[in-house]
């Protein structure tokens, strides 16, 4: 069993609703959505598109998918992600954009200050309770392409991505050729561009579980900022 440390909106929120309705699965539920395909696009191929991300649940990635270390138990993570998000008062994103990262389609924030140092900070403090990376779980960061702050900070924090090398995004497809991309690439904005002006409430941090390998990601709870053992069940 893995956890996660993810930001994801509220489940009533128009931009989770359209991701849902994008990525075809609600992460707090599990269940299917229905997913109209775009035009152009058969549906086997556009659900290879999105087959990544719909696993993982619409979302961003404070702290990567971790084992629990020997002696940490499910009730000392919830406890340790109750006194994280107690730490930190709401905060808002002004605005998203639609990004290609590489070669895969994600929204990013127009502004990252605040958001960068919640990631940090979480990184920081659930460090101790994440079990080390096995050698398979090494390799498959395939350690040779990354530079050697990100293969330190893979060796110390489990992942290659975080700190100054962190950068918030809410993935939307898988890897893509150049012709797909630009064709998804249309698709994505007309799906989601009402949406990309609107402030997005950061409000709480969500664990999301993964039960057994390659299973979906679902949200396991929910911990508001600056409040009391209240989840917000999505």
């Amino acid at each position: 069993m893995r956890y996660a440390v993810y930001f994801t909106p509220a489940a009533d929120d128009p931009l989770t609703l359209a991701a849902q309705s994008w990525l075809g699965r609600n992460a707090g539920t599990g269940e299917s959505v229905a997913a109209p395909v775009p035009a152009g696009f058969t549906d086997a191929e556009f659900r290879r598109i999105t087959e990544d991300p719909r696993r993982y649940g619409f979302h961003a990635t404070l702290v990567a998918p971790f084992g629990l270390n020997e002696g940490t138990t499910h009730d000392d993570l919830t406890r340790a992600a109750d006194a994280f998000a107690e730490g930190f008062r709401p905060f808002s994103i002004p605005a998203l954009k639609l990004s290609l990262i590489g070669n895969f389609f994600a929204l990013t924030p127009v502004e990252s200050r605040e958001v960068d140092a919640l990631a940090s900070a979480a990184v920081d403090h659930f460090g101790p309770l994440r079990a080390p990376l096995t050698p398979a779980e090494i390799e498959r960061r395939r350690p040779g392409l990354l530079t050697p702050r990100q293969r330190d900070y893979l060796d110390r924090f489990g992942y290659p991505y975080v700190k100054d090398e962190f950068r918030f995004h809410m993935t939307l497809t898988g890897s893509l050729d150049r012709d797909t991309a630009a064709r998804v690439e249309l698709a994505l904005q007309a799906h989601f561009a009402p949406l990309l002006d609107r402030a997005v409430a950061v409000d709480a941090i969500a664990l999301f579980v993964e039960p057994e390998p390659g299973a979906p990601f679902t949200v396991h709870s929910i911990h508001p900022f600056g409040a009391s053992p209240a989840k917000r069940s999505d």
